[in-house]
């Protein structure tokens, strides 16, 4: 049964001791991405924008593929052929996350670094993911789901290095639309943000966020 003890950056001021520690120039991961093989009963496996269950399924990856694991993070409990678990994988090559229960890795343990900084990240609101977010690290952008028709718009509320913030970007076009938008994170710099649902106002009032997410512009 495989068990994970990792916790996410508890808030901004604790993202900027991180930052200062690492040093903006040299934040990367200390542990090189590894590999893994999808092991199911047969079936494909979805691979998911965010690591939920609940979260939107942008393809799926054939039993027994190879995949490399870019990063490893906590999401909701997946009851897999490799045991119960609350670690998931994120795979570049496949756009988002598959639960570690489908994936055999030689080891019980975390293979891979936390998600969260320069990985392209996402997260999705609570409840029913009605907002899903996601931090492209290569350009400085974001992108922001709608995937509720709850008359309410997914959103980002994001801090700038120093704690400048909240800022937000919208997806106010309704159910399934999305926004891909610029935002001013420096090259280097460090930005940490959360996914929610609000009615459009200059200060809005923030509901269902996810946990918060620290990343950085590559």
């Amino acid at each position: 049964m495989k068990r994970s003890s990792v916790r996410r950056l508890a808030g901004f001021f604790l993202v900027l001791v991180t930052a200062g520690a690492l040093g903006l120039a040299g934040a990367t991961p200390a542990v090189a991405a590894a590999t893994g093989t999808v092991k199911t009963a047969g079936d494909p496996l979805n691979v998911r924008r965010a690591p939920s269950t609940s979260s939107t399924a942008v393809r799926t990856v054939a039993n027994g593929a190879t995949v490399t694991i870019d990063c490893q993070t906590i999401g909701t409990s997946v009851a897999g052929p490799l045991g119960t678990t609350t670690l998931w994988d994120y795979v570049p090559a496949l756009g988002g996350y598959i639960s570690d229960g489908y994936v055999y890795t030689g080891s019980d343990q975390r293979i891979a670094p936390d998600c969260g900084v320069g990985s392209g990240s996402a997260e999705c609101s609570t409840g029913v993911c009605a907002g899903e977010g996601q931090f492209r690290s290569s350009d400085a952008h974001f992108l922001v789901y709608d995937k509720d028709a709850d008359g309410k718009s997914a959103v980002v509320a994001y801090w700038l290095k120093g704690g400048a913030g909240p800022f937000y970007v919208w997806a106010s076009g309704g159910n399934g639309t999305h926004v891909d938008k610029a935002v001013p994170v420096a090259k280097g710099s460090w930005v940490y943000y959360k996914v929610c649902v609000a009615n459009a106002a200059a200060n809005p009032t923030l509901e269902a966020c996810s946990g918060g997410i620290t990343d950085y512009a590559a």
